[in-house]
């Protein structure tokens, strides 16, 4: 084994122990990151070349099973049902496993799949791509339905029980203008909750694909339930809309914007939020409007309060 590759266990290893000791400890937004996290650089090892990793395929297929089984717990974690499908003492006796995975030569103790080799990339990971083609060429074009496919499931959460003097927000994303709506392939976004130093508050959470594109928009109509009281948010917090889609070429799925709402923007009714240029920038430093035109998204809020 090499230097690099006994650097890289050891940091996965150390990663998937952060995981579970959050996990044990009921610190569960910090382990739904910690297992994403960890769940992401493996499928990137997965799925990297055999002149680019140090992994037989054999191996690969080990790291990709591993993080499916984190992903796995991780949803177990943002999901109110009492049954929990995917136990932190299942996952816990896959250390081992990444420990050794050099050595190891069993079969894999848990019936799951690896996760198609389709790369989903971490807020500004962009950055490190090369620049991208133009959204305007090339694509799904004009002349394709103008229904989404239905690829990305959603990992939307139900309301958070009610408690006296405490108020619950609903959100419903009702559309986005983008000039090239028609080109975009799966799109959908994810909604997060930071602080002021981009920590998430509360879990993160994918619409289902939109429900269909017409002309300039994307239209989604899909209810999202923040998941914390807006009175225990802390200051200068604000929930974040990451509009993703699908690039064939490239075969990972991107961010193409962003728009975000702070704590004086949350009222009951209608709003309307500029769209903002990637890298997505939780900490609101160094914001670049996506385009001048009058294209935003659409949401609808709802309060609800004992």
């Amino acid at each position: 084994m090499s230097e690099a590759a006994r650097s890289l266990l050891q940091r996965w290893g150390a990663s998937f122990r952060k995981g579970t000791d959050f996990d044990s400890w009921g610190q569960l937004v910090e382990a739904i990151d910690e297992y994403q996290i960890l769940a992401r650089h493996l499928q990137k090892e997965a799925q990297s070349q055999p002149n680019n990793s140090e992994f037989t395929e054999d191996q690969k297929k080990t790291l990709a099973k591993i993080a499916t089984c984190l992903e796995l717990r991780s949803a177990v974690l943002q999901s109110t049902q009492s049954q929990e499908e995917f136990k932190l003492e299942d996952l816990k006796k896959l250390e081992p496993i990444l420990k050794n995975i050099f050595t190891y030569n069993k079969e894999f103790p848990f019936d799951v799949q690896p996760v198609p080799p389709r790369k989903i990339l971490a807020p500004g990971e962009e950055e490190d791509l090369e620049f991208e083609e133009d959204e305007d060429e090339g694509g799904a074009g004009a002349g394709s339905p103008d229904r989404c496919s239905a690829r990305v499931p959603g990992t939307l959460l139900p309301r958070l029980p009610s408690e006296p003097g405490m108020t619950l927000l609903t959100i419903k994303i009702e559309k986005i203008g983008l000039k090239d709506a028609g080109q975009c392939i799966d799109p959908y976004i994810t909604v997060s909750v930071k602080d002021l130093n981009g920590v998430d508050l509360t879990p993160v959470q994918d619409t289902p694909v939109a429900s269909r594109k017409e002309d300039t928009y994307i239209h989604f109509s899909v209810d999202i339930e923040i998941q914390r009281h807006i009175e225990k948010l802390t200051k200068g917090a604000a929930i974040f809309f990451e509009f993703k889609h699908y690039k064939p070429k490239k075969r990972f799925t991107s961010t193409k914007c962003f728009a975000f709402m702070e704590m004086d923007e949350i009222k009951p009714g209608p709003i309307v939020i500029e769209l903002y240029k990637k890298p997505t920038d939780f900490k609101r430093k160094k914001l670049q409007l996506l385009t001048k035109k009058p294209l935003y998204l659409h949401l609808h809020q709802t309060l609800h309060k004992e």
